[in-house]
């Protein structure tokens, strides 16, 4: 990609560092949620997971915020190439955190159920593990964007399959409970869609891990495997 600052236009080459810093921005906001979602319910935080709730609307006000810029960069730069790129994939990065934001607040408002309710002895420690997961592999994939590393990218997008066994297994273990003893079905069942939740917010990393390949190499790699997509990265670095 273009360096930024080969720009004619300073004032340009602002507006393009700007919309990649708000990136950067709404990013710490949702792993925040995320980090106080998971916490509130592990604590049974009713508090916390209400407060984490209530402040969903920052994030929701960031995108509108950095789509509204795009939007302006669209329309008075006419980019091409890779400052083209680079619009875009904020655009579909801000999207996948918005969503983000959306699975945090929804765990939050597992919390707020499971709050009431008897606490098991493993004081939640399968949807503990499964949080820390799902949050570290934003923080790399964001990282990962800063730095345009395709290789950290891969390796994100690779968390995203342990990810899913280890969801997997708290599934088998959550059904198990449940048939050993059905009256934990209500409590086990707000735990199934916390973890639900957290998957989700893995597949919403590895999508943003997508955009960062494209906006270094310009391919899209939505829709192939694990390997095509770390031989792409692998071109990508080679051609640097």
């Amino acid at each position: 990609m273009e360096p930024l600052d080969t720009h004619i236009s300073r004032q340009y080459n602002v507006e393009l560092e700007n919309i990649r810093s708000l990136v950067l921005q709404m990013g710490g906001l949702v792993e925040q949620q995320i980090d106080q979602a998971i916490t509130a319910l592990v604590q049974g935080n009713q508090a916390l997971a209400e407060t984490t709730i209530v402040a969903d609307y920052k994030v929701n006000n960031m995108e509108v915020t950095i789509d509204e810029e795009c939007t302006q960069i669209l329309a008075r730069r006419q980019p091409a190439a890779g400052d083209l790129r680079l619009v875009l994939a904020v655009i579909k990065t801000i999207t996948d955190l918005e969503r983000i934001g959306d699975e945090a607040e929804k765990i939050a408002r597992m919390a707020v159920q499971l709050a009431g309710e008897e606490r098991p002895k493993n004081n939640y420690r399968e949807i503990q593990s499964l949080g820390n997961h799902a949050r570290w592999m934003v923080h790399d994939a964001l990282d990962a964007y800063a730095r345009m590393d395709t290789e950290a990218a891969v390796r994100v997008a690779r968390e995203d399959r342990k990810l899913d066994h280890e969801y997997d297994g708290v599934m088998r273990q959550m059904v198990t409970f449940m048939m050993e003893d059905p009256r934990t079905i209500s409590r086990v069942l707000n735990i199934i869609w916390a973890a639900r939740a957290i998957e989700r917010i893995g597949d919403h990393a590895r999508n943003i891990c997508e955009y960062v390949i494209y906006l270094v190499k310009g391919k899209d790699v939505r829709h192939i495997s694990l390997e095509q997509m770390e031989k792409e990265a692998r071109e990508a670095r080679e051609g640097e």
